[in-house]
């Protein structure tokens, strides 16, 4: 699958898009513990990211496949 990476948190990621695999019927919750773990200084996020799959928000317990695209989109914070 593909991992976007927007805003604070491609800060965080240092990169924009990385290609990931996880195990089969892994969910949002799998994806952002893993992508916690590659990049530490996501985890103080991690709570607090939106997560759209194939341009649709997503709950932390839907189940990702092959070919998804996976958005991470952090808090906006507006003045």
């Amino acid at each position: 699958m593909s991992v976007l990476y927007f805003a604070q948190a491609r800060d965080a990621a240092g990169t924009g898009e990385e290609a990931m695999t996880l195990s089969d019927h892994s969910t949002i919750e799998a994806l952002l513990s893993t992508v916690s773990k590659n990049h530490p200084k996501l985890a103080a996020m991690k709570r607090s990211i939106k997560v759209a799959v194939n341009s649709q928000l997503a709950e932390p317990r839907t189940v990702l496949h092959d070919g998804d695209e996976v958005a991470l989109l952090p808090p906006v914070a507006g003045g």
